[in-house]
């Protein structure tokens, strides 16, 4: 089991400039498979920025 320590037990954080960072690739499921964001079209971009995510702690289930 991995276990992580509490931000303010860590020693040796790292610090990166934004030249040293690298950009994460977004993946989603379209269809059946497994798409990169960045590969969408503008207006497929804009449907996937206008997603909701079902949270079932603020589902009513009366």
């Amino acid at each position: 089991m991995n276990h992580i320590a509490p931000p303010e037990a860590r020693q040796d954080d790292i610090v990166l400039s934004d030249e040293e960072r690298t950009p994460c690739e977004i993946w989603t499921r379209v269809m059946g498979y497994h798409r990169p964001v960045s590969s969408f079209n503008r207006g497929k971009k804009g449907e996937f920025a206008e997603r909701r995510y079902f949270d079932e702690a603020t589902c009513d289930l009366g």
